[in-house]
């Protein structure tokens, strides 16, 4: 399960592409490294990893 902070963090980027008009189109946990992964954008431009902290980066 996401901890509470990558919880908290996944809600707010998710807030934020959507108040950019951003579709997000795969938001997934992986379990064996236990981050969240968000793609979004209307390119698919747009992909984020959310660590365990709470922190996250953009992936290149």
């Amino acid at each position: 399960m996401p901890t509470q902070k990558q919880s908290d963090t996944a809600i707010f980027l998710c807030q934020s592409l959507s108040n950019s008009y951003q579709p997000i189109h795969v938001f997934r946990y992986d379990q064996t490294v236990k981050t969240i992964y968000i793609q979004a954008g209307t390119t698919d431009g747009i992909a984020l990893i959310l660590k365990e902290d709470g922190n996250w980066d953009f992936v290149p």
